[in-house]
């Protein structure tokens, strides 16, 4: 049985202090759950005190991106080794703000994903198509070419250890959501590429998140799609009560 997962996504947001703090109000608030795999991305500046304030609890701490590279001269980046040093145990790959805003292409979303693994971190892929795509009848092709590149060379027992993020990008931040349906239809298009790359018995075991706009009042419809499941959350997983209750929802089916 595959797990649900539910993964807060803080992008450019909290200090060190204020994600201890927002760690230490969300962990009695999820001490009871059970069958939902917890992750918070935070910045890099706060991931150390992420990792110290999370141990011994359920709640696991994700970097929101890292450079491929072990070390070199690569001024501003960080290297798998060093997010591994600190403890993290998940990285956000591929995010389509990621894609959008510094140029990254599947193949260098690629070369993230090869050198996570081959560190022992579990990468978040993110795969999904613009309001344009989507419009114009490409959402398939645009997810395709992104989940197949993104994977390229990667092994069907790799595959235990990889997150799919679908977000479709013209529902984050923007207060749209794609219907349960919408999203659903994606999610069993990717269940079938994975299938198609791997076999049923590996692609049914694959953890394949929502990752536009989820919030508590959406949260169980989505998570109780068939190939849905659980999220990559963006602005709801700022408050630790309204994160909460997403995981609650995803515990509860």
């Amino acid at each position: 049985m595959r797990r649900v997962i539910v993964a807060g996504n803080w992008k450019m947001n909290k200090t060190a202090k204020e994600a201890a703090k927002f760690i230490s109000e969300l962990k009695p608030l999820v001490a009871d759950v059970k069958k939902t795999g917890i992750v918070i991305g935070t910045p890099f500046t706060a991931l150390e005190s992420a990792v110290k304030e999370a141990a011994g609890s359920n709640v696991k701490i994700a970097a929101q991106n890292m450079n491929p590279n072990d070390n070199g001269a690569y001024t501003g980046e960080i290297s798998p080794l060093m997010l591994k040093d600190l403890g993290v145990e998940y990285v956000i790959l591929g995010h389509s703000e990621r894609r959008e805003y510094y140029g990254e292409t599947d193949k260098f979303i690629n070369e993230k994903v090869k050198a996570a693994l081959k560190h022992g971190l579990k990468p978040i892929l993110c795969v999904g198509e613009k309001l344009e795509e989507r419009e114009n009848g490409t959402t398939e092709k645009v997810v395709k070419e992104q989940t197949v590149g993104g994977l390229e060379g990667i092994s069907a027992a790799d595959m235990a250890n990889v997150v799919i993020a679908y977000e479709p990008v013209w529902a984050i931040g923007t207060g749209k959501t794609a219907s349960p349906a919408q999203a659903q239809e994606v999610h069993a298009f990717i269940r079938k590429l994975l299938t198609d790359l791997y076999g049923a018995e590996v692609a049914e075991n694959v953890t394949v998140q929502y990752g536009g706009s989820m919030k508590a009042d959406n949260a169980f419809e989505l998570i109780s799609q068939k190939d849905i499941d659980g999220g990559l959350v963006g602005g709801a997983s700022l408050e630790a009560g309204s994160f909460a209750e997403i995981i609650k929802a995803g515990d509860s089916i």
